[in-house]
C-alpha cells in the first residue's frame, strides 16, 4: 500500500506567554527553521514577573519562614521557572526579562513572536513540531483493513532514499473511511535518524505479521471477480487451471495467500492476462479452497 510521510502530531511543543508583557528581542528564526532543545526563541519584558519578585526579596529580607514560603509559592503561580527564582534569590535583584526557549528539538511551524509586540497571558508564540519519529499515514483498502492491527510490524521503502528498509509500528488505525478511494488510514511510526524523513515524502509500505510468513505472489498474478479471488496454477504438463483463494495483507507488489494454495506450486504471473487470452479457462472448474494437497 502506499502513504505519506508526516509529523508525528503527538510531539509537538506550543510556547506561550507566561503573563502579559512585552517582547524586546527575536531570535532570528522563521517558520521552517530546525532548531535544537533549548534554542532561544525571544526575549520577554514581563513587568508583573518583577513586581512579585521585587516582594517576595523584601519579605525574605524579614526573615519570616512562613511568609517567604508563601511569596515563593506565588511566584511558581505566576509561571516562573525554577531557574530564574533562583537567580533572584542570588543576586538580590529583581529580573522581569525572561528568554524563552523551545523545549524540544524539531521544526518551527508558527512563529508569531515580533518586536516590541504587546502580550497578554496564555498568547502563543510559537509551535515547534518533533523530527525524532516521524508518522506514515498508509491508506490500505477496506477489503484489507481487518487483517490490520495496533502493533503491527511495517516495512517502509521510499523513491526519495533507494534500497533502504524502514522498520515501524502500527500506533493507530483511524476510525473514519475514505468514501472517495474507499481505503482507511494506517497510521505508521517511524524513528527518524539524520532527520531524513520528511513530511510530504511518498512512501510503499509492506504490513508484516510478525515473523510468520505466508505464502506470497505478485499481485498481478491475482484475479479479483468480485465474487471471488483466483490464481491461475501452472501444471507440470503445460496446462493451466484457475485456483479459488483467500487474500491476506497487499504491499511492495506482492500478496499474501491465507487458504488456497499449497507451498511449491507454480502461478502464472498474470492470471488476467491468461484468461483473457486463453478462452478454454472459461470453462474449466476453478479448484475449491479447501481442495489443496
Amino acid at each position: 500500500v502506499t502513504g505519506t510521510i508526516d509529523f508525528n502530531q503527538r510531539n509537538v511543543a506550543i510556547i506561550q506567554a507566561r503573563s502579559g508583557g512585552f517582547v524586546t528581542r527575536v531570535y532570528g528564526r522563521a517558520p521552517g527553521d530546525v532548531i535544537g532543545a533549548g534554542a532561544p526563541i525571544a526575549d520577554l519584558q514581563l513587568p508583573e514577573w518583577g513586581g512579585a519578585q521585587g516582594e517576595y526579596l523584601a519579605v525574605r529580607r524579614l526573615g519570616r519562614l512562613d511568609l517567604t514560603t508563601a511569596a515563593r509559592q506565588r511566584l511558581r503561580l505566576l509561571g516562573m521557572p525554577e531557574q530564574l527564582i533562583a537567580q533572584v534569590e542570588r543576586s538580590g535583584r529583581t529580573s522581569g526579562v525572561l528568554t524563552i526557549t523551545s523545549p524540544i528539538g524539531g521544526v518551527i511551524q508558527t512563529l508569531d513572536a515580533r518586536q516590541g509586540m504587546t502580550l497578554v497571558a496564555g498568547q502563543t508564540l510559537a509551535q515547534v513540531n518533533g523530527i525524532g519519529t516521524v508518522w506514515v499515514n498508509a491508506a490500505v483498502p477496506q477489503a484489507q483493513a481487518g487483517l490490520v492491527r495496533v502493533g503491527q510490524r511495517a516495512n517502509v521503502t521510499l523513491a526519495a532514499l533507494p534500497g533502504q528498509n524502514l522498520a515501524g509500528r502500527v500506533i493507530a488505525i483511524l476510525p473514519t473511511a475514505q468514501a472517495e478511494s474507499r481505503t482507511l488510514t494506517v497510521r505508521i511510526e517511524l524513528a527518524n535518524s539524520g532527520s531524513l524523513l520528511r513530511p510530504g515524502m511518498f512512501a510503499t509500505v509492506a504490513l508484516g505479521d510478525e515473523g510468520q510468513p505466508g505464502l506470497l505472489v505478485p499481485s498481478e498474478a491475482v484475479i479479483r471477480t468480485g465474487a471471488r479471488n483466483l490464481v491461475i496454477l501452472a501444471l507440470a504438463d503445460g496446462r493451466y487451471r484457475p485456483a479459488e483463494v483467500r487474500l491476506g495483507r497487499e504491499g511492495g507488489g506482492r500478496t499474501e495467500i491465507l487458504t488456497g494454495l499449497a507451498p511449491g506450486e507454480k502461478v502464472a504471473a498474470s492470471g488476467q492476462f491468461l484468461l483473457d487470452s486463453e478462452a478454454s479457462l472459461s470453462g474449466v472448474p476453478a479448484r475449491p479452497i479447501g481442495d489443496v494437497r
